[in-house]
């Protein structure tokens, strides 16, 4: 008979998406803090409110891909896994566009936002298919 390991069981193998997902959640902490901070002042009330969204939609996402990584544990669906990768995709391509947006970036990224749109509607319909009633594992 083995003791339990102090780090909990063996058996749940280290998940990309909770690390990428809390990875995600730290770095919208920190520039949600440093735009209220840092850059109080800077950018004008357009360019604070373009920051604010990009902060808010990367939280929110954050958190949805730490609850992919969860899912997947107990349930190894290629849709959980599809979810994970376009609510991460649609972090970078949304939240990313405009907070170089907000910062004054070149105008030509705006087209880039909504795909990143399109990434958390699929994620989110993606992660709806997995939990779908009487789908089979």
């Amino acid at each position: 008979m083995t003791s339990p390991s102090p780090d909990g069981p063996e058996d749940i193998a280290p998940n990309p998406f909770v690390f990428s997902g809390a990875l995600f959640g730290a770095a919208a902490v920190c520039l949600g803090a440093f735009g209220a901070h840092a850059l109080a002042g800077v950018l004008s009330a357009r360019q604070a409110e373009v920051w604010d969204t990009a902060v808010q939609y990367h939280l929110v996402h954050a958190l949805a891909l730490v609850l992919c990584g969860l899912l997947v544990r107990e349930q190894r669906s290629r849709p959980l896994k599809v979810a994970g990768w376009c609510f991460g995709l649609g972090m970078l391509l949304f939240s990313g566009s405009l907070y170089w947006l907000a910062l004054g970036g070149p105008r030509f990224l705006g087209p880039v936002t909504p795909l990143g749109g399109v990434a958390f509607i699929a994620g989110w319909l993606a992660l709806a298919i997995s939990a779908r009633p009487g789908r089979q594992v």
